[in-house]
């Protein structure tokens, strides 16, 4: 029996909530599933991500194998890297350490990225405050002085 931690779709119509769950890889997308590892709601912003450490570590630990998008749910929660860490053969500390500093690299970047969202916002509005200026001057029936 080959298990893999996936996304199991709930929610409504045009409203998708997922768990990420261990099933066994022959049953369906939303068919039975072993064990309910995490939560994952993209509708909210920024995407809710929700693991429970211990259950997700112990289905890796026996072999368990996610899927793409599980993968990277994992890399964003920080998971990921603690699981590469501990199998690294790293203490609790040290692993804390790296973690925390991971943590601010993160935190980092999204304080870049919501700059560079700012400076095109702010470029695009002068864009059009540019072109519309010329456009307001050549109205006909008014005068250019």
């Amino acid at each position: 029996m080959a298990v893999r931690l996936r996304l199991r779709r709930t929610g409504r119509k045009n409203q998708p909530s997922y768990k990420v769950v261990a099933a066994d890889s022959r049953s369906p997308r939303d068919g039975r599933f072993i064990e309910a590892v995490g939560t994952y709601n993209p509708l909210r912003s920024p995407a809710e991500i929700k693991f429970n450490e211990e259950k997700a570590f112990k289905w890796l630990r026996r072999g368990a194998l996610p899927t793409d998008t599980v993968r990277s749910l994992l890399r964003k929660s920080g998971l990921w890297y603690k699981w590469y860490l501990m199998k690294k053969g790293l203490d609790e500390p040290a692993i804390a350490q790296k973690l925390t500093e991971w943590q601010a690299g993160q935190e980092a970047k999204l304080a870049r990225d919501a700059e560079r969202k700012q400076r095109r916002k702010a470029s695009k509005k002068s864009k059009k405050a540019t072109e519309a200026a010329p456009a307001e001057a050549s109205q006909p029936g008014q005068s250019v002085a």
